[in-house]
Formats: C-alpha cells, sequence, structure tokens
C-alpha cells in the first residue's frame, strides 16, 4: 500500500548512491548477495537477542535491495538477477520471523509460525499472479520500473519493514505484532486471489 509512495520519496537517494557505486564497479547481482548478507546478519543478532543493534543491517539490506534495482537498470537488466532478487527477497521476509522464534520460542514460536503462514500465502499469490501475468503479456502501470507484474495489496515491502522495526524496537510485544502483522497479510492474500479470479480467464 505505502511502496508507491515511499519508492517517490527514496527514488532520487537511491539513484545517486547507484551512480557512486556502478561508478566503483558494483554490480546489481553484487548488490543483491551484499544486501542478502546483512539481512542474515540482522536475523543472527535477533535471534541472540540483539534486537535493536540489527535495525543497522536491517535497513543496510533494504537499502541495497533498492540500490541494486537501479544498478540493473543502468546495465541493463537480466533474469537472472531479477529471479536472484525476489528469491532471496522472500528467504530474508522468513528469517526475521523465525529469527524472534529462535530467541524466545515459547513465547515467540506460535505468532511466528502464523506469520510465516501468512507469509507464504501473500508471497504464493503475488508470485502466481506475476508467473501468470508474464504469460499473457500484462505489466503493471503502477509499478512500471519491476522486472515482471508487481501486484500490490494492503501488506507490500514497505509496510514489512515497518514491522520488522517495530519488532526490533519491542520484543517484548513480538507476538501481538505478529499476529495483527498476519492478520493484515491475510487480507493482501485475499485480495490478491480475488485480483486473480477476476482479472484471468
Amino acid at each position: 500500500m505505502l511502496d508507491r509512495m515511499a519508492l517517490k520519496l527514496v527514488r532520487p537517494a537511491v539513484e545517486a548512491a547507484a551512480s557512486r557505486l556502478s561508478a566503483r564497479g558494483l554490480t546489481a547481482d553484487q548488490a543483491t548477495l551484499t544486501g542478502f548478507g546483512f539481512g542474515m546478519l540482522a536475523a543472527v543478532m535477533i535471534a541472540s537477542g540483539l534486537t535493536t543493534a540489527a535495525i543497522l543491517p536491517l535497513l543496510v539490506n533494504r537499502a541495497l535491495d533498492g540500490i541494486d534495482g537501479a544498478l540493473a537498470r543502468r546495465a541493463g537488466a537480466t533474469g537472472r538477477g531479477a529471479f536472484l532478487d525476489i528469491a532471496l527477497d522472500f528467504v530474508f521476509y522468513a528469517a526475521i520471523p523465525l529469527a524472534f522464534a529462535v530467541c524466545a520460542p515459547e513465547e515467540n514460536a506460535l505468532a511466528a509460525a502464523v506469520l510465516l503462514a501468512a507469509f507464504v500465502a501473500t508471497g504464493t499469490s503475488f508470485l502466481a499472479f506475476a508467473v501468470i501475468a508474464e504469460k499473457r503479456g500484462l505489466r503493471s502501470t503502477e509499478y512500471p520500473s519491476k522486472s515482471f507484474y508487481y501486484l500490490g495489496g494492503l501488506t507490500e515491502g514497505t509496510e514489512t519493514i515497518l514491522c520488522f522495526l517495530a519488532m526490533c524496537l519491542w520484543p517484548q510485544h513480538f507476538a501481538a505484532i505478529a499476529i495483527v502483522y498476519a492478520a493484515l497479510c491475510a487480507v493482501t492474500a485475499l485480495t490478491r486471489l480475488i485480483a486473480g479470479w477476476t482479472m484471468f480467464d
């Protein structure tokens, strides 16, 4: 829901960073892999109880996730790069709730499982829609820079990162935050299923 607004706000900074990093020889795939490494570092830190400190690598992960796309547009986007980007994004999204479950299993495991199930629902509906849309030659007018059909919803990347930040700042409330966000993800999955059912015959 907030991705379009967030992308407009950060685009100048992302493009400037991509210009500097491109001049230093950084490729889009290297940015993707480096960002993934920071995301996994954040997950390890959360699992170790260092939730506040994990905010920095988590934000670096998200920054590089934006920069890799800008680098790809400069050098020419590839199918391999797009695949790597989205696949590692989903691994990162799953790793954060799992890390909270590892950190405090008695308090967090059930809520983490519910949230992960909700992520599966949003992720599969998102990717299934993209596959069919690609076969039919459809392009998203809302996210024209994306390499595949990006179907939005109530919970997109921006909302998910805000949720993760709230969890890191208030880890004692992880379970409540996770359950509320899982419910919002369920709404997103439902709207995507309806969109697919309506648009495809």
